[in-house]
């Protein structure tokens, strides 16, 4: 009987165990849904993974990368730029592309609203 009860604990701990462990080995959260002004940005790019290039180049772990990844043909102008995608960056980057790097193959004009930047860059980090 001793035996049956010391099994039947070690079991439940065992359990109790793996339950605690699980989120450890969970799958990464889903992506945020673009706010409403990424309606833009996807005109040009795609932020789905594995989807590739549009005319723009693919958003999907943009975040923390460098600018002018092998992904895409990017101006001569952002490779030599040498960025690196943080909040700054992109921030003065959506403000006006092509203020902050002349030649550049952007051609979106900027965003002048810091919110709506904010919400872009908030789901460009999602995008992992």
């Amino acid at each position: 009987m001793k035996a049956l009860t010391l099994a039947t604990g070690l079991a439940a701990l065992g359990l109790t165990t793996l339950g605690l462990a699980a989120p450890a080995f969970a799958a990464p959260p889903a992506p945020a849904a673009p706010p409403p002004v990424f309606a833009r940005c996807a005109v040009c790019h795609n932020a789905t993974k594995g989807a590739g290039a549009k005319i723009g180049p693919d958003l999907w772990g943009v975040y923390g990368g460098k600018a002018a990844r092998a992904n895409f043909k990017y101006s001569q102008a952002l490779k030599n730029a040498k960025l690196k995608w943080d909040d700054a960056t992109l921030d003065k980057w959506l403000t006006a592309p092509m203020a902050m790097v002349p030649g550049t193959i952007m051609s979106f004009p900027g965003l002048k609203d810091p919110a709506k930047r904010a919400e872009i860059i908030a789901y460009l980090k999602t995008l992992r």
